[in-house]
């Protein structure tokens, strides 16, 4: 998912995006360990994926406080 992608969703769908790839990074980390992971890859891009879902929440966060 992209930078924009993400700048259009709301604080709802951000914090609902961000639990469903927990759960996928949780799920790929089990494959990897037990040897079923065929993309290994999508570590990478699920890790990535969050770190840009908690800095929207934390920029939301911040203009919230700025304009209250």
């Amino acid at each position: 998912m992209k930078m924009t992608e993400i700048n259009d969703l709301t604080a709802d769908q951000l914090s609902d995006e961000l639990v469903k790839l927990k759960k996928e990074q949780l799920n790929l980390r089990f494959q990897q360990a037990s040897g079923q992971l065929e993309n290994s890859a999508r570590i990478k891009q699920v890790r990535q994926t969050i770190a840009r879902l908690k800095t929207a929440q934390r920029a939301m966060a911040q203009n919230a406080g700025q304009a209250g």
